[in-house]
């Protein structure tokens, strides 16, 4: 299967063209936003430790980047390195949600500017990419986390333009989730530990959500504006 993406940047032919158009924002949400960011909420950087997300809405913008640059990592690796006995369905659907992920990345980087965090370096030392089995448990992990991680925020964002945005990506991080958990276990799209007996989704805050994304990051991520410290 021949693809765009190169498997160590990501940078994607597909990710450019489609970024600026993402959540129907264009280029001039994007100037909007990068506006935003050079003005105020300038971002923490500790060389040692890594990053602090900043303070206010471009805090949780920096948030969800962290969490985007860690899936879109992923993924990439998974792409790159198919786990034994892959199918030619899976490998397409990883390839699709690599990419998805990819354009979320690119579009919170430029959306920020130079208020964003730096480039993670992820820690994959903990999964077996040739496994199929931990790789998806993997995979669900990340995809149930973002989600939880956009709803537990959600509440933070006091612009109406990035709340818009924010509830268009988590929809496609849902649609990522319950296809996900399809594939280790048919109709589990909608199960307990994710959608509650009102059909709400779980949500988790950031001093929940952090801790988690950190053990698979080199590059800590802190957020001590919104009370939460490494």
């Amino acid at each position: 299967m021949k693809t765009d993406i190169n498997p160590i940047s990501g940078g994607a032919n597909m990710a450019r063209r489609s970024f600026l158009r993402y959540a129907g924002a264009g280029a001039a949400a994007v100037a909007v936003l990068g506006a935003t960011a050079c003005h105020k909420d300038r971002v923490m950087v500790d060389p040692v430790n890594g990053s602090d997300i900043g303070s206010g809405d471009i805090g949780i913008l920096n948030y969800a980047y962290a969490l985007e640059q860690l899936e879109a990592a992923f993924y990439t690796q998974v792409v790159a390195t198919p786990y034994s006995g892959i199918t030619n369905l899976e490998l397409t659907y990883m390839t699709d949600i690599r990419d998805h992920e990819v354009i979320h990345r690119e579009f919170f980087k430029a959306a920020l500017g130079t208020s964003a965090i730096k480039q993670l370096t992820p820690d994959f030392s903990k999964i077996n990419f040739s496994s199929r089995d931990n790789v998806l448990a993997t995979a669900k992990a990340f995809e149930d986390l973002g989600v939880q991680a956009y709803d537990g925020a959600g509440y933070l964002i006091q612009s109406a333009t990035y709340l818009t945005i924010a509830g268009k990506i988590v929809s496609v991080e849902a649609r990522h989730a319950a296809l996900i958990a399809n594939l280790i276990n048919g109709g589990s799209f909608v199960s307990s530990d994710q959608v509650d007996a009102n059909g709400l989704n779980g949500s988790k805050a950031i001093a929940d959500v952090l801790p988690i994304a950190n053990a698979f990051l080199k590059t800590k991520v802190s957020a001590s504006s919104f009370n939460y410290t490494i």
